[in-house]
């Protein structure tokens, strides 16, 4: 699938018009949110595309896909950033400790020491964020926030990883205000586990995505993890 120039450049500085306002609105910085664009299902040409626009991030939910790209991006584009966002079995840990720069969806300890152990040396430690079900959905991944700290303490303990914060998912809900409800919990256990932790690096929460953007920044979110807004509507593949 791919998108002309034109079309994908307005498309991002639109929400990138979006992320400012809310800031605006929220008596925040602009800079003090990151825009993650997800690009999963998107080709390595829409990509390249957007990054001609200024943007770094990019998130992939599919990890050979991510991989694909990565390395077919490699020449031209040696300094985008890129986020493992899905979800990550343990026969596929060392393909993402190798080529990813981020990871998002870390739930269990056993991933997380993984990732580390297969972190090749040359490479700077791996960026990680675990991941919480803030909501309780029955069917989304994540840790229980009663759980976080304890698992936070471990992954901070592992050398080839950098535990930089916290990501959520929660499910859809309707208005403004139930939105900031949802996202404001994420933001409440975001600070007690930074000041629990005191960290330095500990300074991301992922959070928000197109349909609760303003919402998620409205309770502290720190990167954005925009793909709709920016690439369009998908079309899912197989994995």
């Amino acid at each position: 699938m791919n998108t002309s120039a034109s079309v994908l450049s307005d498309k991002l500085h639109a929400v990138q018009a979006r992320i400012a306002a809310a800031c605006a609105a929220s008596v925040r910085r602009a800079d003090s949110v990151r825009l993650l664009a997800v690009s999963k299902t998107f080709s390595a040409d829409d990509v390249r595309q957007v990054a001609a626009c200024g943007q770094l991030d990019f998130g992939e939910n599919y990890i050979q896909e991510g991989i694909d790209k990565i390395t077919a991006l490699q020449g031209d584009a040696q300094s985008l950033v890129w986020h493992c966002i899905g979800p990550i079995q343990s026969n596929k840990t060392k393909l993402v400790a190798e080529h990813f720069d981020w990871v998002h969806a870390i739930d269990r300890l056993k991933i997380a020491q993984r990732l580390n152990d297969q972190r090749p040396a040359h490479l700077a430690p791996l960026n990680v964020c675990l991941q919480v079900n803030i909501d309780g959905g029955d069917t989304k991944s994540g840790i229980a926030p009663a759980d976080v700290l304890a698992l936070a303490r471990e992954v901070a303990q592992l050398p080839r990883l950098s535990l930089r914060g916290l990501m959520t998912i929660p499910d859809p809900v309707d208005g403004f205000d139930a939105q900031v409800a949802v996202h404001a919990k994420a933001g409440a256990l975001f600070d007690s586990v930074k000041t629990a932790l005191n960290l330095p690096q500990f300074d991301t929460l992922s959070m928000g995505m197109t349909g609760d953007l303003e919402a998620a920044i409205h309770a502290g979110s720190t990167m954005a993890r925009v793909g709709t807004a920016i690439f369009g509507g998908r079309t899912y593949i197989a994995q």
